[in-house]
C-alpha cells in the first residue's frame, strides 16, 4: 500500500528517494522565539526540509546551536556566510513555504516595505513560494494604526498573516498578540503546504463559522446535548484561516484547543450561539453553520437539582422549540452577498431530507452526512454530499475533515466571486 506525505505525494520505498517538502522557517527576535522551537520540531517531524533563518536578534533568545540541533541545517543570519551560494537568493527561490514565527512588529515593517537588511528580509523578498508570517507583540503594537497597514499591505499581496491570540504576553500584561500554539500554526502551515498556491483565495474575505454542540440546562447539573465535538467546525476554521480569511469561529461546548488566527466566541445554549453568529455575521461574507444546535430546549429551568423521588415517576420534562438559526440568516441576510451554508446530520433517507431540509431553510448550500453512534461524530473523517441551492451536488468521498472543509470553501469561493 503506498504511504502518502502531508502534500498528498506518494512516499517512496525502501532504497528509493524523493524530495522533502523544503520550508524556511524565520524566527524574529521575540520572546515567543522559543516557541518556534516546537514548530520546528513538528515540521522535520512530518518529513519537511526545514532551513531556520533567525535574524541577530532572535538569536539572543534561541541560539543558533538549537536551530542547526533541531533542523539537521546550518543557520546564518547573514548574507556574508557562504557568499558563493548566494544564500540570499537561493534560499528563498527553492522554499515550498516560508513561515515567520514569530512575526515581530518591526518584522512586518520590513516585509511590508521591501526592505532587506539581513538574510531573513532578503529571502522574503526572493521567495515565490506561500509565505505564512505569525506576528506576536505587545496588544498596542498589534493595535498600532502603521502596524494594521502593514498587515493590510502584506495580506493585499498574498500573504497568510495570522490573527495572534489572545492570553497572557511578556511581565504581568494579558491582551491579543500572544503567538498563536505551535500546533495550530503547523496546521496552518500543512493547509498552505497542501494546496500549494501562493494567492490566498479567501484574503480580504471575513468568514463565521459555528462549531460543536449546544447544551441545554435542565438544572444546574443536567443538560440535553448532542455528540457534536467540534472537530469538521475547527477544520473548516483552520481551512479559512490558512485560506487568507478573517474567521469568527462560534463554539459551543468543544473543548479544543483555538485554531490558529481564528477569534473564537465560546458558548453554550443555542440562544447565546444565535447572538453569537448574529453580531459576527453582520460584516461577514459567508456564515458555515457547522455546529449541531438544539431544535428544542426544556420550557422551565430547575434551580435546584431535580431529586429521584422513591415510587414514583419523574415528573414529565415539557420542550419548547430552539431559534431556527439557520433559517433566519438564510432569509435576513446581513450583506446582500453573503453565502450561508448549512449542515444536516441525517439518520435515514439521507439525501431526500437533505433536499427538503436545503428546500426549507433557504441557504445556498447544505453539506448533507449521515451520522450515528460510531460515525462521524467525534471522528477525524466525513463523508458527505454537498447540495446546492442551484440545483448542484458535489460528493465528498470518505476522508479527513480538513478535505472536506477545502470542498466547502471551494464552493463558497465560487459563490463568491
Amino acid at each position: 500500500m503506498d504511504v502518502m506525505d502531508v502534500m498528498g505525494r506518494t512516499l517512496p520505498n525502501r532504497g528509493e528517494t524523493v524530495d522533502k517538502p523544503k520550508v524556511v522557517l524565520g524566527v524574529s527576535g521575540g520572546i515567543a522565539a522559543y516557541k518556534a522551537c516546537e514548530l520546528l520540531r513538528r515540521l522535520t517531524e512530518t518529513g519537511h526540509d526545514v532551513r531556520v533563518v533567525p535574524t541577530d536578534s532572535a538569536l539572543h533568545f534561541v541560539g543558533s546551536a538549537t536551530w542547526s540541533a533541531l533542523s539537521g541545517n546550518p543557520v546564518s543570519t547573514e548574507v556574508w556566510d557562504d557568499v558563493h551560494e548566494v544564500p540570499h537568493v537561493r534560499i528563498g527561490q527553492h522554499a515550498d513555504l516560508v513561515v515567520v514565527a514569530p512575526a515581530t512588529a518591526d518584522m512586518l515593517a520590513k516585509a511590508a516595505h521591501g526592505l532587506a537588511d539581513d538574510l531573513l528580509t532578503n529571502t522574503l523578498l526572493t521567495a515565490r513560494c506561500p509565505v505564512v508570517f505569525a506576528p506576536a507583540m505587545h496588544t498596542e503594537m498589534w493595535e498600532h494604526p502603521a502596524t494594521q497597514e502593514n498587515v493590510a499591505t502584506l495580506r493585499r499581496r498574498g500573504a497568510v498573516v495570522i490573527e495572534p491570540a489572545v492570553g497572557r504576553l511578556t511581565g504581568v500584561d494579558t491582551g491579543k498578540g500572544r503567538l498563536p500554539d505551535p500546533t495550530e500554526i503547523y496546521a496552518v502551515c500543512r493547509r498552505v503546504l497542501a494546496r500549494g498556491v501562493t494567492e490566498p483565495d479567501l484574503t480580504g474575505r471575513h468568514v463565521v463559522v459555528s462549531a460543536g454542540g449546544t447544551r441545554e440546562p435542565l438544572d444546574p447539573v443536567r443538560f440535553l446535548g448532542n455528540r457534536s465535538s467540534g472537530k469538521q467546525g475547527y477544520a473548516l476554521a483552520r481551512t479559512a484561516a490558512a485560506r487568507g480569511a478573517r474567521v469568527t469561529l462560534v463554539a459551543a461546548n468543544t473543548g479544543l484547543p483555538d485554531p490558529a488566527g481564528v477569534d473564537v466566541v465560546p458558548v453554550g445554549t443555542a440562544v447565546q450561539l444565535r447572538e453569537a453568529v448574529l453580531k459576527a455575521a453582520a460584516d461577514a461574507d459567508a456564515v458555515v453553520m457547522a455546529a449541531a444546535v438544539a431544535d428544542f430546549r426544556p420550557a422551565a429551568y430547575a434551580e435546584g437539582k431535580i431529586k429521584k423521588k422513591d415510587g414514583k415517576d419523574p415528573d414529565p420534562i415539557v420542550l419548547v422549540r430552539n431559534p431556527d438559526i439557520l433559517a433566519e440568516i438564510s432569509a435576513d441576510r446581513a450583506r446582500p452577498a453573503q453565502v450561508v451554508v448549512g449542515f444536516a446530520a441525517e439518520t435515514d433517507d439521507v439525501l431526500a431530507n437533505g433536499r427538503e431540509k436545503l428546500r426549507r431553510k433557504g441557504c445556498d448550500l447544505l453539506v448533507v452526512n449521515e451520522v450515528g453512534e460510531r460515525r462521524t461524530f467525534g471522528s477525524e473523517e466525513n463523508e458527505a454530499v454537498v447540495l446546492g441551492a442551484d440545483g448542484s451536488e458535489t460528493p465528498v468521498p470518505h476522508g479527513p475533515k480538513e478535505a472536506l472543509a477545502e470542498i466547502v470553501w471551494d464552493l463558497v469561493v465560487e459563490r463568491l466571486k
